[in-house]
């Protein structure tokens, strides 16, 4: 089996600029947790359909994330008491083109997901077009917002050749909690996300269908504080947390 850096180079390029007409801000998102070995059979797969993102001939980015909560933890407990009208703030680097985003994900009772941001240089709530930005956008209190936590992960992002649809893949996540102090590095596992405009025909899902890879909910911000943040509630995340681990384990015994 090749590996994930030689599958990747054997996919046509797709650039940035060209990905302009696929941003999916108002979109459905679908997320499948898989493992290294299926991802690899995937991208063997997904050749002659997907188009790789490719950022100055890099086409495996790491990510900087880090994701506000109040003190309260009100966006954790409304994802965790299973609402369908929720919310998440996080500060988003893109560390290949050197772009951070501040960016706001709402998620309506439709299970569509709208994404609003701003280009940012730091972090700092008191700056005015900030807050300004959140008072419009989000239904929380900003003077409550503090960080809860921080995440990395590299990213390889296919648009398939028809342009509806964007998946993401994400490896080598590491979780650090900035209130516990407790970090969480996630090894094999492997979060896949596509993200269309609707329920538009996909390649990939007929794909991860003979792969045996099936919708599984997987959020980084709420699975990573309930990994890391003994304090929180996991009710709800109790059978995605035991698939999680059963999954690393089985991978690394």
């Amino acid at each position: 089996m090749p590996m994930m850096d030689e599958l990747l180079q054997q996919m046509p390029p797709i650039t940035l600029e060209q990905m302009s007409s696929v941003k999916l801000m108002n979109r459905t998102d679908t997320k499948f947790v898989t493992t290294m070995p299926r991802l690899l059979q995937l991208l063997q797969m997904a050749q002659n359909d997907y188009f790789v993102q490719d950022i100055n001939g890099e086409r495996n980015m790491l990510y900087d994330t880090t994701y506000f909560d109040t003190d309260s933890f009100a966006m954790y407990c409304e994802h965790q008491h299973g609402y369908a009208l929720r919310q998440k703030i996080r500060f988003r680097t893109y560390v290949s083109s050197h772009l951070q985003f501040m960016e706001i994900k709402t998620k309506n009772n439709h299970g569509r997901t709208k994404k609003k941001r701003i280009e940012v240089t730091d972090m700092n709530l008191e700056d005015s077009v900030k807050r300004d930005f959140i008072a419009q956008r989000l239904r929380f209190d900003v003077d409550t917002l503090q960080p809860h936590m921080h995440n990395f992960f590299h990213r390889v992002t296919l648009v398939n050749k028809k342009m509806t649809e964007r998946l993401t893949i994400d490896t080598q996540l590491e979780f650090n909690n900035l209130l516990s102090g407790q970090s969480r590095e996630m090894g094999p596992l492997v979060i896949i996300e596509l993200k269309r405009d609707g329920l538009v025909p996909s390649p990939v899902l007929e794909m991860l269908r003979l792969l045996h890879v099936h919708p599984h909910g997987f959020s980084k911000y709420c699975m990573g504080a309930a990994m890391t943040n003994p304090a929180l509630p996991v009710n709800r995340f109790k059978e995605r947390l035991r698939y999680v681990e059963k999954t690393i384990v089985t991978l690394n015994p």
